[in-house]
């Protein structure tokens, strides 16, 4: 899964323009075609909390500061700067397992408990325990404020997509493709949808797409890859 460094965290012009979604696209393409939303979307998760929590400084923000130390350590026999190291990625997953549940227990209702419950599932699936990931996205999706939980169910409709649950999948994003929020926009949620339909439904996933092959823009640049991938008629 895509990380996000602590130094992107605190920028809130970077954040900003991640919100927007739109020179994201341009930055990541190959990715978003490629893996789909889980990355994306904690990318913009841990970005958007950026704008929605500077200029505060709180015990759960620090919390959740050191839970993204703890997933940011590199992995190594040993540090050469005095950073935390891990000896395996089992061992840093299991100790960032760790600190992301304490948060999610210690400030249940938080904005940081929300976070960390997305972290935690983005762990999880990364680690193949799809049923976990599942389980601990649905909770943030469920009981989430409307921004959190649009990003726990954009990385969701990938599970399910990968799972066999299509039209699970399928619901969820259009869903937000009617309904999107200021973390995930209706084209980011259209281009997820298109590239999933383009193995099973292709002239569906042509018809999302044509209207943004028009758009000079990164979102029109992603559209006109994915187009160029399709089958034609």
């Amino acid at each position: 899964m895509a990380r996000i460094t602590r130094k992107e965290l605190k920028t809130d012009k970077f954040a900003l323009e991640i919100g927007h979604g739109v020179d994201f696209f341009e930055e990541h393409r190959q990715e978003i075609i490629r893996y789909g939303a889980i990355a994306l979307a904690a990318i913009l998760l841990i970005l958007g909390y950026a704008v929605y929590s500077r200029h505060r400084h709180t015990d759960r923000e620090e919390a959740l500061t050191q839970a993204i130390q703890t997933q940011e350590a590199a992995i190594a026999p040993y540090s050469t700067n005095g950073g935390l190291t891990f000896p395996t990625q089992a061992a840093k997953d299991q100790a960032a397992s760790k600190v992301f549940t304490e948060i999610r227990t210690k400030y249940s209702g938080s904005p940081e408990a929300e976070i960390a419950g997305y972290y935690l599932g983005a762990i999880q699936a990364d680690a193949g325990q799809m049923v976990e990931a599942q389980k601990t996205l649905e909770e943030v999706a469920e009981k989430g404020n409307a921004r959190y939980a649009s990003l726990a169910k954009l990385s969701l409709s990938q599970i399910y997509f990968s799972g066999g649950q299509g039209e699970k999948g399928e619901k969820l994003l259009r869903d937000m493709i009617a309904h999107p929020t200021v973390f995930v926009s209706k084209d980011q949620a259209t281009i997820s949808l298109a590239g999933y339909l383009m193995s099973t439904k292709p002239e569906e996933a042509r018809k999302l797409l044509t209207p943004l092959l028009a758009r000079n823009d990164a979102v029109g640049q992603v559209a006109l890859t994915m187009a160029g991938q399709l089958p034609r008629k």
